[in-house]
């Protein structure tokens, strides 16, 4: 998450689709620059190699990152059979070759192993932390890093072009934690290949597809124009998923106080009949509900036996 002592306050959330050859982090900070904002975050770190959705928060929304992050997504990639590379991508050393070359009908038969959940190991060249250290510095140093196998979702896995014999094009439906990369290199050992990702693409993350991104052009230009904040989404959009309660001014500002509020009756049963298992930074968010005043969000609360407790609380005006 980036901070600036100066700038202003901005909040909400942009859609913005991320081009090839840049970092997260990169685009995060040019955005961040457009709108001159103080506070920023983003929701999901897309590879320098990939594209698409990558949604940017600034000021309050940056306290409902982890929602969007635990949102489903959607990716398009392209395979190339043949050759795998240490990185599981274009850009990485090839480690082993390969003259099979999988047709439709054995690509097809392989791909339902893949849906629902499963074991996944994330490649080597990857942000995940090992021994205190990214696992991809400990890779660029020519370590031998052990991932260790984590249980993720994938929700729908298909087999969307073949446009020859050495390339296969992907589209996936996933949970949180899923590396296209692994997903990739895992289908082509299952076939008995080798194959690594040439092209992805993030197609969706939760609210947000990519026909609704902008480009860091169009938010340039908008920017010259002083029109870059008609782009922003509310900071509510990562939200969209807990159920959502109005409540009175009085209660709102005990809610921002620290203080719990009494649901009314009604209200609580409501809520009550909405929970769902969820976890949000290690925390059961299964009972917990959006407080807002005339749609703009107050706070999001632990709403039990007949009460609401403010667990993150919006400075929105």
């Amino acid at each position: 998450m980036a901070k600036r002592r100066t700038g202003r306050n901005v909040h909400g959330w942009v859609a913005l689709d991320k081009p090839t050859g840049m970092s997260s982090a990169k685009a995060l900070n040019d955005v961040q620059r457009l709108l001159d904002a103080k506070k920023a975050g983003h929701a999901g770190t897309l590879d320098p190699m990939a594209s698409g959705v990558l949604p940017l928060a600034f000021g309050e929304a940056t306290k409902t990152v982890s929602f969007m992050m635990g949102s489903g997504k959607s990716y398009r990639f392209t395979v190339k059979w043949g050759e795998s590379t240490d990185s599981c991508d274009a850009e990485g050393a090839v480690t082993a070759t390969s003259d099979v070359r999988p047709d439709r009908a054995a690509i097809e038969a392989a791909l339902p192993a893949f849906i629902g959940e499963i074991d996944q190991v994330p490649p080597q060249f990857s942000a995940i932390k090992v021994d205190g250290e990214r696992a991809y510095k400990k890779a660029r140093k020519g370590e031998t890093v052990e991932m260790k196998a984590r249980k993720v979702r994938v929700d729908d896995l298909r087999l969307a072009e073949r446009p020859d014999a050495d390339t296969a094009v992907f589209e996936a439906d996933c949970g949180k934690g899923v590396y296209v990369r692994s997903l990739a290199r895992d289908i082509a050992a299952a076939l008995g290949a080798e194959g690594h990702v040439t092209v992805l693409r993030r197609t969706r993350v939760g609210p947000f597809a990519a026909e609704q991104c902008h480009t860091l052009d169009e938010l340039s230009d908008l920017a010259h124009k002083a029109r870059l904040t008609e782009v922003l989404s509310p900071v509510q959009t990562s939200l969209d998923d807990i159920p959502a309660v109005a409540v009175t001014e009085g209660d709102a500002f005990s809610l921002k106080q620290g203080r719990e509020i009494v649901l009314l009756p009604r209200i609580a049963t409501e809520l009550r009949e909405k929970a769902s298992p969820r976890t949000i930074d290690g925390k059961d968010a299964s009972r917990w509900a959006l407080a807002h005043v005339d749609g703009t969000a107050v706070a999001i609360g632990d709403a039990r036996a007949g009460r609401m407790t403010p667990v993150r609380v919006f400075n929105l005006t």
